[in-house]
């Protein structure tokens, strides 16, 4: 369970190979390059609980930096590359982070971004082309290949946003166990049957939190990973068939491209290879996983988490078939259904999801998200906020999720952050960002829109709101379309009713 022991008893074996080009780095490789940057990290300064940030595309030396900080007892964040510039500046601000390490497709944003945060002591340019940061090589030359003295397990801290419409920090603690002592970060791996024999294919980017840690636990198994710089469906079938891929995980809106394929190409692939498939992040859509158990055979798996690490549920093919729906039973933690009392809910009746018994977590900064995350009869269970279900024989059955989060294609939007920026544009009145349904991606983000004036109403004012919006926000947050009210359903209160106008667009009632 340490990535020192697999580069020892097998140090010539492929650990990473990117699919689109054939780059490989063995274990061995991987190893000495995580201890030489290990070193220079501590040579600047950072010691145990200090933090990296990083904003990388998927490549190689994604894992060089992720292992180095690992092994160090470090926090890394790992930032989406989609974000914009004030968006990546808070969340290098608010982890504290001492190191940024960016890449030359992101220069524009990580200069900026770099420039706001005077905690950083280091920032990094991977491919020696970013104005004022320092070259990856100068750091790393002239430290050693070994590793540090006081190897200790680090901890990732990915941001997931919430209802205030900030990013926040989900913070587990640093155990302090020596490297390779935590065996949490493979338990999960093997139950889900993964091993060293595994080549495993990522499609997804790497600073999403499903994709970085079981690519970290593959490379604990001493297991062959085969990452995709962007995910393509066909491309996906042919990675497949060319490395003779046995497991890997994806979200239901790739299964629904992957469907969308002619059957002539379909039927084009060897995917006898795959032993296992693993799905998450978004609602399936039953007959789409039908369509695809029907397909590959019954080899997909399917769990139900968080970042928090606070419960997990899962199933296998074999289970799913007989509880048609469900996202699976208990594997990690307890979970329990609650009423708006916190009574607990019998079998069959919807209530919030929370779990007992899971992995502690913190929302960093932010005591008052962290204390509405658990439960309020103070029995130390704590909840996503998600809407669920159990049955009779304990199978979970998610009916809705946080009151406000949109699924898009497996990945969590929080509408506040498009609503904070679109409310400020002056030809807006009022406005709410809701998700409505879509075939392909699951939900796609659109804007309800209360003019300044009815009169501006219209294709140019929906079109001038799209790029005031993306001039500010990652892209994928933005409004895909708007639509146009005289005014928008608030309470006395001043609360906005989001439920009548997504049951409207879910009904049809609305177009």
């Amino acid at each position: 369970m340490h990535l020192g022991a697999m580069a020892a008893a097998t140090p010539d074996k492929a650990a990473v190979i990117m699919a689109g080009t054939g780059q490989t780095v063995t274990y061995g490789e991987l190893n000495a390059a995580s201890n030489k940057l290990a070193h220079a990290l501590r040579e600047a300064g950072l010691r145990q609980g200090d933090h990296i940030a990083l904003m990388v595309e998927n490549r190689l030396e994604f894992f060089t930096l992720a292992w180095a900080a690992q092994r160090s007892g470090l926090y890394y964040t790992a930032i989406s590359t989609r974000l914009q510039v004030d968006e990546v500046a808070y969340i290098i601000d608010n982890c504290e982070a001492k190191v940024f390490v960016s890449s030359a497709p992101h220069a524009q944003v990580a200069v900026a971004a770099a420039d706001r945060c005077p905690g950083l002591v280091l920032t990094v340019d991977l491919d020696a082309s970013i104005e004022g940061f320092t070259p990856y090589q100068e750091v790393v030359s002239g430290h050693p290949e070994t590793s540090l003295p006081d190897e200790i397990e680090g901890m990732p801290m990915l941001y997931s946003s919430g209802t205030t419409g900030r990013p926040k920090g989900i913070k587990r603690p640093i155990t302090g166990l020596e490297m390779g002592g935590d065996p949490r970060f493979v338990a999960l791996a093997m139950f889900f049957g993964l091993d060293n024999t595994t080549t495993y294919l990522s499609p997804a980017p790497l600073y999403h939190a499903a994709p970085l840690g079981f690519c970290m636990a593959m490379l604990r198994l001493g297991s062959t990973l085969v990452v995709m710089d962007r995910f393509d469906p066909e491309a996906f079938l042919a990675v497949v068939e060319h490395y003779r891929i046995t497991n890997g995980q994806v979200v239901p809106t790739m299964f629904i491209r992957m469907l969308k394929l002619s059957q002539s190409v379909r039927d084009k692939y060897d995917l006898s290879s795959l032993r296992g498939v693993i799905h998450a992040a978004a609602p399936c859509p039953i007959d789409v996983k039908r369509a695809i158990i029907d397909w590959w055979g019954p080899i997909l798996w399917e769990y139900y988490a968080g970042t928090e690490n606070n419960g997990m549920v899962a199933c296998d093919s074999a289970e799913w078939l007989a509880h048609p729906g469900t996202v699976g039973s208990a594997k990690v933690g307890e979970p329990h259904i609650l009423d708006d009392n916190g009574e607990e809910l019998p079998p069959g009746r919807p209530g919030t999801v929370y779990f007992g018994g899971g992995a502690e977590f913190e929302y960093h900064g932010d005591p008052e998200k962290t204390a509405a995350s658990r439960d309020p009869r103070g029995r130390g269970w704590s909840t996503l906020g998600d809407i669920g279900y159990l049955d009779d024989d304990g199978f979970l059955y998610l009916t809705d999720r946080l009151a406000h989060m949109i699924i898009s294609g497996g990945v969590n939007i929080y509408p506040q952050e498009a609503e904070n920026i679109l409310a400020l544009h002056p030809k807006v009145a009022d406005v709410a960002i809701i998700g409505v349904p879509d075939e392909e991606m699951g939900e796609v983000v659109k804007a309800v829109v209360q003019p300044a004036s009815m009169v501006d109403a219209g294709p140019e004012l929906a079109e001038e709101l799209i790029a005031y919006c993306r001039d500010r926000l990652a892209h994928y947050k933005c409004p895909r379309s708007v639509d146009f009210r005289p005014d928008l359903p608030r309470l006395p209160t001043g609360k906005l009713q989001k439920r009548l106008l997504r049951d409207e667009y879910a009904t049809g009632v609305a177009k």
